[in-house]
This record gives structure tokens, C-alpha cells and sequence, in this order.
């Protein structure tokens, strides 16, 4: 299968590496621009690690989200390593790898994550805002089909995310949030939608604070 890359890829030493892995770890996939990343993502991360009994929470800081606007989005490197400073949290790592590949949407790296680390049992997390568009992501339904997905509620959001379009059609392979340590072991599609105490940071309040 073709994965589309960008013309430019921009490998940085030290910030486009992947984390050390072994097979059979239990890894969660953390996506976004991190522009800037916050208190949300960490608690979201903690969060996820404890319910799915996972080893590790990789944050894929992404060169540029398709459906978003560019013109505020901070340098690649700055982003990463602002999520490295604020994490702090065991076994939660933060890279742009996408960038050295030169990928632009996460099916491609999720394909790739699969394809080049055989025997992970790697889980696609997002926040609840994002699952409310996720019907317009490229390839969506191939994202659901590639790896189980933990959906973690985020404030002002649970009620359009449960009623999207993605999360109608992914009904039946819902799991129930009290079966989620169950999820990395499960075949995709698999998903689950968890709830839990959330913060109100964003990372486009808090840009918009600074200008």
C-alpha cells in the first residue's frame, strides 16, 4: 500500500526519533500539533496509561494538521520540546517523527507506526473534540480498521462526539469504558469512550491569551 508523503521531509536529530520499543508493549498514540501543548494532554495521557494498563504514550507532534490553519503554529522543534518540559510523567515521550518522513495525515503514520514495529499492540488516543470531525479525516475509516482507538471526553464535547457521524458508524465495536484495559489486546475496529475528570486548558485559548 502507497503511503503519501510530503515533498520536503525534515528530519531534526534528537526531535523527529522514535522511542525505544519492544514487542508485546502496550503503546498509546497520542496525535496533535501540540500548539502548545498543555495541561490537558498530560492529564489526558495519565489518564489513558492507567485505564488501558499501557506501557508507554508516545505524543506525535505533527508538522501541520490538514484542517487547520498554519499561520500561528510554532516551529516543529519548539513544540516538541515544549511537550518533553512539560510531561513529566514516566514512560510518556514526545516526538515529531512525522516530519522526517515527510507524513501529513495519521493514517500514513499509523500504517507505518504498524508496518515497521511488528508485535506492538499500539492504540490510537484522541480527545473527544477531535472525534466529533473525525468523519473528515482522511482515510477515517481506515484509521478505525487499523488499530482499537481510546476516546478520552474533553470539556463542552461528549454529547457531539457519542452523536457524530464516526461514532454512529463505529457503534458496534464499542467497548465499554469499564472493560478498557481490554482494548490494545482487541482486534480493530475497537474503540472506547472514556470518561473522567477533564481540564478546560486548550491549546487555542491559550494562543489566543499570548496574542
Amino acid at each position: 500500500m502507497k503511503i503519501i508523503k510530503s515533498p520536503h521531509p525534515n528530519p531534526i536529530a534528537g526531535i523527529t526519533d522514535l522511542p525505544i520499543s519492544a514487542p508485546n508493549m502496550r503503546i498509546g498514540l497520542f496525535g496533535g500539533s501540540f500548539n502548545p501543548p498543555h495541561e490537558g494532554h498530560r492529564l489526558v495521557s495519565a489518564q489513558v496509561m492507567k485505564r488501558l494498563n499501557l506501557d508507554a504514550i508516545w505524543w506525535l507532534v505533527s508538522p501541520g494538521n490538514p484542517l487547520k490553519n498554519h499561520d500561528e503554529l510554532m516551529p516543529l522543534e519548539q513544540r516538541v520540546r515544549a511537550a518533553r518540559d512539560l510531561i513529566n510523567l514516566p514512560n510518556v515521550y514526545a516526538t515529531g517523527f512525522e516530519a522526517a518522513h515527510g507524513f501529513t495525515y495519521t493514517y500514513d503514520s499509523l500504517f507505518y507506526l504498524k508496518k515497521t514495529l511488528p508485535g506492538r499492540k499500539l492504540v490510537w488516543v484522541m480527545g473527544s473534540d477531535n472525534l466529533s470531525n473525525f468523519h473528515k479525516w482522511e482515510r477515517w475509516r481506515e484509521i478505525a480498521s487499523l488499530m482499537p482507538m481510546a476516546i478520552y471526553a474533553r470539556p463542552n464535547s461528549t454529547n457531539k462526539a457519542v452523536a457524530s457521524l464516526a461514532a454512529i458508524n463505529l457503534a458496534k465495536f464499542r467497548l465499554a469504558q469499564e472493560d478498557a484495559c481490554l482494548l490494545p489486546t482487541r482486534k480493530a475496529p475497537s474503540w472506547v469512550y472514556l470518561r473522567g475528570i477533564m481540564s478546560k486548558a486548550s491549546s487555542s485559548a491559550i494562543r489566543n491569551k499570548n496574542n
